[in-house]
């Protein structure tokens, strides 16, 4: 059996690439981090999301010696300068946490005109393996999904910022949060990106 590690424990995430990468790649099993030996994960301390999902991708080759993927995502705010960008996940502090960082964020908008709420998702996925000579090669996709915050949350799927972003391309103003999994793959920042790079993951496994 093929198999693939996918950089995380969060599990609707890891569902969300299993979604997309499956049908690519039949057969394919898909580990996460609570699946293989414990490994102290790295700090993601780049500026870029490709930076970061680089740092977790090559963390997870070398420590488990298996093609390994690994994403940074996060949503970036028009009126906050791109913020809260690769801040995303930890943006309201320690531990994370989805409420508190949608709280802050309604917050620091509050006074903001629904004219300039624009925002968007911003999604890189890394994909490292070993050559046929068994040296480190890596490939990175990048996605985009552009829309709007909302003044209040709406939804109970996805994770994250879901709840208060309506993408562009939602023309009855769902939240991605509201949005069916099929819907939201095939809009999505990381749907975008997965399919990207999809193939070459695939052609990789299969060579």
């Amino acid at each position: 059996m093929t198999r693939l590690f996918v950089a995380s424990r969060n599990a609707k995430k890891i569902a969300e690439m299993e979604r997309i990468i499956g049908p690519l790649v039949p057969g394919v099993q898909v580990l996460g981090l609570d699946d293989v030996e414990f490994y102290a994960e790295p700090v993601e301390d780049a500026p870029t999301f490709e930076g970061n999902a680089l740092i977790k991708a090559r963390a997870g080759f070398r420590a488990t010696g298996l093609p390994s993927v690994a994403d940074d995502s996060g949503l970036c705010v028009d009126a906050l300068n791109g913020m809260p960008g690769v801040l995303s996940a930890r943006w309201s502090g320690k531990p994370k946490s989805d409420d508190r960082n949608n709280q802050l964020l309604l917050d620091q908008l509050d006074d903001v005109p629904d004219e300039r709420r624009g925002a968007h998702f911003a999604c890189a996925i890394a994909f490292v393996f070993a050559d046929a000579d068994g040296r480190e090669q890596s490939i990175v996709v990048e996605g985009r999904m552009d829309g709007y915050v909302l003044r209040e949350q709406r939804g109970r799927g996805g994770f994250g910022y879901d709840v208060l972003f309506v993408a562009s391309d939602t023309p009855d103003g769902r939240t991605s949060a509201e949005l069916s999994v099929k819907e939201k793959d095939a809009i999505s920042h990381r749907g975008k990106a997965m399919r990207g790079i999809g193939p070459r993951i695939a052609a990789t496994l299969a060579g």
